[in-house]
């Protein structure tokens, strides 16, 4: 796999700082069932690294000691570490709100047979990766087979009550707390373009999953492909790398600056190192101390002011695809009324395309 980094590295990004620590964004395995085309992260069934259970251990300390709000769980698919719902439990327990990152059909694993009543039970929010609602583009892009895996696990976290509160389908499910249970599922572009207006793929999004499969959730977040890992390198080896980024740069908007998720973010590897984002440690930009020692989750948990502690953001070329047209992070579109203008239209693909 071709290494992106040093064609992102000089850049002219403009400086931004983080403000208070809300997120721990935590990749607790790269192993993962699936082998997507677009994968950021490089995950697969051949990856082993798991985080260890000392690891995890100082994860929930951290949590404790600086009260984190939100505990955002990747992977991989993060379901298959043998210590995932230790993690959340005691996550819960803390009472930190638990995001699930979830591929749907990890749900259909041999052992995770009562993985969803497991996250339901325990309140957790999902956020599951559907890159389309076509069978023929999701499995072009995940695999034979997924997208039918991926609706068969959608209904079931239906039943459980998943995504049904705000969508006028009647029964809240099987333990009535459909008012808890988020279901959010996430967009990405098939190929090297800007993701479309989030809030009109989202009402296609509905009409479609719920008149040909039956199938409810409660919001759709758009993301930004970027040029790193898998997707990076496909690029590079289609020599289209420099027009991608120059669409990335092109669409830049400076108002989107105020709102990218790693100013109350920060993302730890497996190995417990920090990182500004997930797209940061997948290219190895780690957080680094006065003296350029990476910093860990031991230096988290010994601080006494996290602001004090994390130096300002690592940027790079990359960055841009964060604040191109619409805006794009873990939570989806920053601006979503910006993506609805006919320039930025000319430079986006819908999910059918």
């Amino acid at each position: 796999m071709r290494d992106t980094l040093p064609l992102l590295r000089r850049s002219d990004f403009p400086a931004i700082r983080r403000q208070r620590l809300s997120t721990l964004q935590a990749n607790i395995t790269l192993y993962c069932n699936q082998q997507c085309l677009h994968c950021h992260v490089n995950a697969s069934p051949r990856r082993t690294e798991f985080m260890s259970e000392e690891t995890l251990d100082i994860l929930l300390a951290v949590i404790d000691r600086h009260s984190v709000a939100t505990l955002d769980i990747t992977g991989g698919a993060p379901e298959l570490h043998p210590r995932f719902r230790d993690l959340v439990r005691r996550a819960r327990a803390s009472g930190c709100h638990v995001i699930d990152r979830c591929n749907l059909t990890v749900l259909l694993e041999p052992g995770c047979e009562t993985l969803a009543e497991f996250l339901a039970g325990q309140g957790v929010e999902i956020v599951a990766s559907l890159p389309c609602y076509l069978q023929e583009n999701v499995d072009a892009q995940r695999g034979d087979g997924v997208f039918t895996k991926s609706i068969e696990a959608l209904r079931r976290l239906n039943a459980l009550g998943y995504g049904m509160a705000t969508n006028g389908a009647g029964d809240a499910g099987a333990n009535g707390a459909g008012a808890q249970l988020a279901l959010n599922l996430i967009y990405n572009p098939q190929g090297p373009t800007l993701p479309p207006p989030q809030e009109a793929l989202e009402a296609d999004y509905k009409r479609i999953l719920q008149q040909r499969y039956g199938v409810y959730f409660n919001r759709l977040f758009t993301l930004c492909n970027m040029p790193i890992k898998r997707f990076g390198s496909t690029l590079l080896a289609r020599s289209a790398f420099h027009d991608y980024l120059a669409l990335l740069k092109g669409a830049h908007r400076p108002a989107n600056l105020e709102q990218v998720m790693c100013r109350t973010l920060v993302s730890v590897d497996w190995r417990g190192q920090l990182y500004d984002c997930d797209f940061n440690q997948m290219l190895d930009l780690a957080m680094r101390d006065e003296a350029g020692r990476p910093l860990g989750l031991a230096d988290l948990l010994s601080a006494e002011d996290p602001g004090a502690l994390l130096a300002p953001i690592r940027v790079a070329d990359h960055c841009y695809g964060c604040t191109a047209g619409q805006g794009s992070s873990c939570g989806g579109a920053l601006d979503p009324d910006q993506g609805s203008t006919p320039g930025a239209r000319q430079l986006q693909a819908g999910c059918d395309q």
